[in-house]
């Protein structure tokens, strides 16, 4: 079975679907790896480590592209690649099925069986193929970094001879993956954190890591079955954004971490919140990809506000530090495929009788499959 792994060509993705550590692994398995030239180069993973591991660089992407029984890659492909693929192939990687109806047709149409990393269930068995959860972590702690260089202050207390350095004060919204690790992060710098999020349930987690906890009581609030915050009526956002201006207009650093999967991003601080908030002040908002939390920000650009906010508007922070963001998820594609690998036949069979396959199945056979993408045509 050959497996195909391009280089990403979405501006500013420096991640990549492999490492030779995880291509090792799968050559064991028994696949034939190929990849295109320079595949981890931004994210530093050498051609000749890719050779060392087993895997075959390719002359001609089109035509690897073509024959491949399996591809791998971060960023949905473009419509051309899609028909470049071999019917009865598969094809893994993010592809934003919510917002993405047309491309999911086009698999269909193509007769491709393609797998979204961000429908993979959120349960026990298959935390090693969270994508999501692998990447948020990483974006949640470069968050605080890109943050900490921008905000022209040292983020722990220091005592010297020439006086007390105060602590920053970083607030964080939203206590997700990206919320508990930028809260970690910063606490680890030093920086004297608070955090709120509308699930009661996370207040010991948010404690647990030495931040205080925002009490905002916006009544009945509670959590969906995959662990995201259950959407509030627009009475409770109201609350919501009075008890957070408060905050934000003390915080240095503010970092928002809303990012809703299949529906665009709330607007958790708005233009009147930032405008209350102090000089030099920055805000990171983690939700660009959906439409983000900040009112203001621009995907790509940071703003710079007429009371001297700085809004960051990197929207894959993620790729910040691509080096370990490539391992892990990396590691999330080689679970998947480990998981439903069969040793005897050396093939990636589709059990659809699978409770990972189920989920993360959009189309198969020339139709789309997943019940919450299907019209009754196509199911």
């Amino acid at each position: 079975m050959i497996c195909y792994v391009p280089a990403e060509s979405s501006p500013g993705e420096l991640r990549a679907a492999l490492t030779p550590t995880t291509a090792a692994a799968l050559t064991k398995l028994g696949l034939t790896l190929q990849a295109q030239a320079g595949l981890g180069f931004a994210s530093r993973y050498a051609d000749a480590d890719y050779r060392e591991a087993g895997v075959e660089i390719v002359a001609d992407p089109a035509a690897a592209l073509a024959t491949a029984d399996l591809v791998l890659r971060v960023q949905k492909p473009t419509a051309d690649e899609i028909a470049a693929l071999k019917p009865g192939a598969v094809h893994l990687s993010f592809l934003d099925p919510f917002n993405e109806t047309e491309l999911l047709a086009k698999f269909a149409a193509a007769k491709v069986s393609a797998v979204s990393l961000e429908m993979i269930p959120r349960t026990t068995l298959a935390q090693k193929m969270d994508a999501l959860s692998s990447q948020a972590s990483l974006a949640g702690y470069a968050a605080v970094v890109q943050a900490a260089a921008r905000v022209r202050s040292a983020l722990p207390m220091m005592m010297t001879p020439a006086g007390t350095i105060m602590p920053c004060r970083v607030f964080v919204i939203g206590a997700g993956v990206a919320g508990l690790q930028a809260i970690a992060t910063a606490k680890r710098m030093g920086a004297r954190v608070e955090a709120f999020d509308t699930r009661p349930v996370v207040e010991e987690q948010v404690k647990s890591l030495g931040a205080r906890f925002v009490k905002i009581d916006l009544g009945d609030t509670g959590q969906t079955a995959g662990g995201y915050a259950q959407q509030l009526t627009p009475e409770q956002i109201a609350k919501q954004q009075a008890g957070m201006a408060k905050v934000c207009a003390q915080a240095d650093i503010v970092i928002t971490t809303a990012k809703v999967f299949g529906r665009k991003a709330p607007t958790l601080v708005t233009a009147a919140m930032v405008a209350g908030m102090k000089a030099g002040s920055v805000i990171v908002d983690l939700a660009l990809e959906t439409g983000g939390n900040v009112e203001g920000a621009v995907a790509r650009e940071d703003i710079t506000t007429p009371n001297g906010v700085t809004i960051l508007g990197h929207p894959l922070l993620e790729c910040t530090v691509a080096t370990h963001a490539t391992q892990v998820l990396a590691a999330n594609f080689a679970a998947w495929i480990t998981h439903f690998w069969d040793d005897e036949t050396k093939s990636l069979p589709l059990n659809r009788e699978d409770e990972i396959m189920q989920g993360s199945l959009i189309t198969h056979d020339g139709a789309i499959v997943h019940p919450r993408f299907a019209t009754p045509s196509s199911a």
